[in-house]
C-alpha cells in the first residue's frame, strides 16, 4: 500500500506537469475578418513548449506551420478567404491526442470598409497628447498591472490623461474648428519611467490601462465620427519598447537588430539613399536602436514584418480608423517598411498614411513618398502617400524671426520651400505644420499673436494638410531648451483642480480668447473653400517681406497677402494681374472687409495676414 500510495502521488504530479507544460498564454491577432484581401492570417500561438505540438483544424485551411528555435511560439498560417464569420477551433494536438484547443474568431467585416475614406486636403488634423489632454477618469491613473505609477508633480511623469478625457472634449474640438484627431500612441507602454510617452510599446494588441480599454478608444472613434471627427492612430513599426513582453522570451534571435545586444543608430536618414554610402553606416542607421529603452525590430524577418502588418490592419478593421500616422519611418528596413505600407494600402487604398521623415532636403523627404521622382532614379518605391513637411517647418521656425527680407531670409524662405515642389509626386498631399510633440513650441519661439496670425494664415491656405498641435489655439507655449515636458504641458481644464477650464470659452482670459476665436475663425472657414482644398497654387516673389500668392480653382480663387515686415507696405495690385484680371470683388476674411480691386495699391499693415476670397461681382 505504501508503494502504491507514492505511485500515484508520482503519476499525479506527472499528470499536473504535463497538463501545465502545454498552457496557452497568447493568441495574436485574437480573431479576422471574412472578405479580407490579406486573407492569408498568421496567427501567433506562445505558451510553454506547444512547438511540440502538431496543429490540425477541421474547417480552416492551414497553409503552413513555422516554428522557432524558442519552442514557446508557433506561427499558424490560415487562409479565410472563402471561409464564413463564425468561431473555428485549432487543434494542438500531440502523436494525434488534443493537448489544446484555441478558438479562433472570423468576423463579418464592415460594408464598404476596404473603401473607407481617409483624411485629405480637406481636413485640419488636431495632434493632442492624452495623458495631457484631459483627465476623464481619474480612476484608471495607475494600474496594478503596469510599473510607472501617476505624478502629476512631475513634469515627466504620468499625468492622468486619458481616452476618456478626449471625448469629454470631442465638441470642443469640432468647434474650433478641426477635422481630424491625431493622438499620440495609446498602445501599452510598460516602461519603468517616461511611459506617458508611449512610443515604447510593450503590447500591440493592448490599450493602456491607464489611457482606458479597447472599449474606449472604439467609443471613441464611434463618438468622433458622430461629430464628422477622424481618428488618425499613431503606429511604431520601427521599435518597441524594452518592457515589450516579446522581447523578454524573443521567437528568434533575429527579431531585433543585435550587435549583439544593444547598438545605437547614428541617426544619418541619408545613408538610406546616399549612392556613395558605406554599408557600416548604413547598418548603424537602419538596424541601431533609437534609444537604448528601445529595441529595433528586424523587418527584413518576414514573421517580424506580418507581425507588424498585422497588428496594424486589426485596430484598423477593430477600431473603423480613418488613417495613420507612422513614427520614425525612415529609420525602418526601407524594403521593409515599403512593403509593410504597400499591403495596408492594397488592402485601404483610400485611407492616407502620413510618415515621419524629418529631413531638411525637399529631395530628401520626397525620397519616401510612394511615385517619388527622386526614389524613381534608384527604382526605389515606398507607396507612403503623404510626408511630415520638415523643410517647411524649418522655415516657419525662421522666417517669422525676420522681420527684414534679404536674399534667402524672411518669407522667401516659404516662396523657395515651395518652388521646390516639382521634386515631389504629390505635394497637396504633404502634411504640414508649425510645431508637434517634439519641436519647439510656436508660441515660446515668438510670444507675440501677431505672430501666430501670420503662421496659422499660411498654414490654413497653402497646399497639403495643416497640423495643429493642442493647447497652441489658446497660446499655450513651452520650451524645448527646457526638457520635452515642457513643451507637452497639461491643458488647462482637463483636471480637475485645475484653477480654470480653458476648453470653456467664459473662462478663458482676453489673451487666450483672442488665440482661440481666430484660430476657430480661420479653421472653420477652411472647411468651406475647395480653392484652398485642391485649388492650384500661385506665388509671387516676396517684395519688402511681404509674400503674396493664390489658390484657384475654376472660378473660386482665394488670394493671401503676409506682411512679416513691421512697418506697413503697400503692394501695387496690377503686378498680380494675371490671376486678378478675371475679378472685380475681394473679401478679407480675415479683418472682414469687403473691397473692390480696381485701385491701384492695396495697403498692407505690417505683421498682419490677409485671406481673401475673390468674386467676379
Amino acid at each position: 500500500m505504501f508503494n502504491r500510495f507514492f505511485l500515484g502521488v508520482f503519476l499525479f504530479f506527472c499528470f499536473q506537469f504535463n497538463a501545465q507544460q502545454y498552457d496557452l498564454k497568447r493568441i495574436e491577432p485574437r480573431n479576422w475578418w471574412t472578405e479580407m484581401n490579406y486573407s492569408q492570417v498568421q496567427v501567433m500561438l506562445y505558451g510553454s513548449n506547444i512547438s511540440e505540438l502538431d496543429v490540425v483544424s477541421k474547417e480552416l485551411t492551414i497553409i503552413s506551420v513555422t516554428k522557432t528555435e524558442n519552442p514557446n511560439y508557433i506561427f499558424v498560417t490560415l487562409e479565410t478567404k472563402s471561409a464564413v464569420a463564425k468561431v473555428y477551433n485549432i487543434e494542438l494536438q500531440k502523436k494525434g491526442k488534443s493537448k489544446l484547443t484555441v478558438p479562433f474568431e472570423l468576423k463579418s467585416r464592415r460594408t464598404d470598409s476596404t473603401l473607407r475614406e481617409g483624411f485629405n486636403t480637406s481636413d485640419v488634423i488636431y495632434l493632442l497628447m492624452p495623458d495631457r489632454f484631459s483627465n476623464g477618469d481619474s480612476t484608471n491613473d495607475s494600474h496594478p498591472s503596469t510599473i510607472e505609477k501617476a505624478n502629476r508633480a512631475l513634469p515627466g511623469g504620468r499625468h492622468g490623461g486619458d481616452i476618456r478625457g478626449i471625448i469629454n472634449n470631442l465638441d470642443y474640438i469640432k468647434e474650433l474648428g478641426a477635422t481630424a484627431i491625431w493622438s499620440t500612441p495609446l498602445l501599452e507602454d510598460n516602461d519603468s519611467t517616461y511611459s506617458y510617452h508611449t512610443y515604447g510599446q510593450s503590447d500591440l494588441y493592448k490599450i493602456d490601462p491607464r489611457y482606458g480599454s479597447e472599449s474606449e478608444y472604439i467609443e471613441l472613434v464611434e463618438k468622433a465620427h458622430v461629430l464628422g471627427l477622424k481618428i488618425i492612430m499613431d503606429v511604431v513599426p520601427n521599435h518597441w519598447g524594452a518592457s515589450h513582453w516579446m522581447i523578454k522570451d524573443l521567437p528568434t534571435y533575429d527579431w531585433l537588430h543585435q550587435f549583439p545586444g544593444y547598438g545605437q543608430t547614428n541617426y544619418r536618414m541619408t545613408t538610406q539613399n546616399d549612392p556613395y554610402t558605406s554599408g557600416f553606416d548604413k547598418k548603424w542607421c537602419v538596424d541601431g536602436w533609437f534609444v537604448k529603452s528601445m529595441p529595433d525590430l528586424n523587418q527584413n524577418n518576414p514573421l517580424v514584418l506580418n507581425y507588424l502588418v498585422q497588428s496594424t490592419l486589426w485596430w484598423i478593421e477593430n477600431a473603423n480608423l480613418d488613417g495613420l500616422r507612422v513614427d520614425t519611418y525612415s529609420y525602418n528596413d526601407k524594403d521593409g517598411i515599403a512593403e509593410w505600407t504597400e499591403i495596408i494600402t492594397k488592402e485601404y487604398p483610400n485611407m492616407n498614411i502620413v510618415g515621419e521623415v524629418w529631413m531638411h532636403d525637399q529631395a530628401l523627404q520626397s525620397y519616401w513618398q510612394e511615385n517619388s521622382p527622386i526614389g524613381a532614379i534608384q527604382s526605389y518605391n515606398s507607396h507612403l502617400p503623404s510626408v511630415m513637411d520638415f523643410t517647411l517647418h524649418d522655415a516657419v521656425m525662421q522666417a517669422f524671426g525676420e522681420d527684414k527680407q534679404g536674399w534667402d531670409k524672411g518669407m522667401i524662405r516659404f516662396y523657395e520651400n515651395f518652388a521646390n515642389d516639382f521634386l515631389y509626386s504629390n505635394p497637396s498631399n504633404l502634411l504640414v505644420f508649425s510645431e508637434n510633440h517634439d519641436t519647439q513650441r510656436f508660441n515660446n519661439l515668438y510670444p507675440e499673436f501677431e505672430d501666430y496670425k501670420l503662421m496659422l494664415s499660411i498654414l490654413s491656405t497653402i497646399r497639403g494638410i495643416p497640423q495643429i498641435y493642442y493647447g497652441s489655439e489658446i497660446g499655450m507655449s513651452g520650451d524645448k531648451n527646457l526638457g520635452d515636458a515642457d513643451i507637452r504641458k497639461d491643458f488647462p481644464g482637463g483636471w480637475k483642480s485645475d484653477s480654470k477650464n480653458c476648453f470653456k470659452s467664459e473662462e478663458r482670459s482676453a489673451a487666450q480668447a483672442l488665440y482661440f476665436e481666430f484660430s476657430k475663425k480661420l479653421l472653420n472657414w477652411r472647411k468651406t473653400s475647395k480653392a484652398v482644398h485642391s485649388g492650384k497654387t500661385i506665388q509671387f516673389i516676396p517684395v519688402d517681406n511681404v509674400y503674396v500668392y493664390f489658390r484657384v480653382l475654376e472660378d473660386e480663387a482665394v488670394m493671401v497677402i503676409i506682411n512679416n515686415s513691421l512697418d506697413s507696405k503697400s503692394i501695387t495690385l496690377k503686378n498680380y494681374n494675371e490671376v486678378l484680371k478675371d475679378f472685380k470683388i475681394g473679401y478679407d476674411i480675415v479683418n472682414e472687409k469687403a473691397f473692390e480691386l480696381d485701385s491701384e495699391n492695396f495697403v498692407t499693415e505690417g505683421k498682419n495676414a490677409y485671406i481673401i476670397e475673390l468674386t467676379h461681382e
